[in-house]
């Protein structure tokens, strides 16, 4: 079942890279008393997602962020060293925390998965975008259709808050 407004995240485990390697965070670490704007995305580094969906996060970091967003987060169905690398690649002010759902255990548990086999890429995330306060969902923003930023991006979400 696809999560809605007003719903609580369940209880998942994402990887984060740290200077000591990857480190696992609970989704009560990123999301328990605080504030944040989470963006879901297919895959790290492709077209969409690397072209369009993060720098629409990236150009409107500060505004959100001046509205009381306390984190940024950006999870994606991808290995923690890909995510770190992609952040490193995109996340030139250190604006956001990429949290790797490798085995899509977040996603799935929210309804979220995007079977992408077709094209070679296995499961996915469909692409969303949500606030979420203290664990419970606000805002949600699911695109029709995974190759656009529609309602899923920086822009929306910050008109929102």
């Amino acid at each position: 079942m696809t999560i809605q407004v007003g719903d609580k995240l369940p209880e998942a485990k994402f990887r984060v890279m740290t200077a000591e390697g990857p480190q696992v965070k609970t989704t009560d670490d990123i999301f328990k008393g605080k504030k944040v704007a989470l963006f879901a995305v297919p895959g790290a580094y492709t077209g969409t997602c690397h072209k369009m969906h993060l720098p629409s996060i990236f150009l409107n970091a500060y505004a959100i962020k001046d509205k009381g967003v306390n984190t940024i987060a950006i999870v994606s169905v991808n290995d923690a060293f890909v995510m770190n690398a992609w952040k490193r690649d995109t996340d030139q002010r250190d604006e956001a925390v990429f949290l790797a759902d490798g085995n899509a255990d977040f996603t799935k548990a929210i309804g979220m998965e995007l079977d992408a086999s077709g094209n070679g890429l296995g499961i996915r995330s469909k692409r969303y975008s949500m606030l979420v306060e203290d664990g419970v969902v606000k805002k949600l923003n699911l695109e029709p259709a995974p190759g656009k930023v529609e309602v899923s991006g920086g822009d929306t979400l910050l008109g929102q808050l």
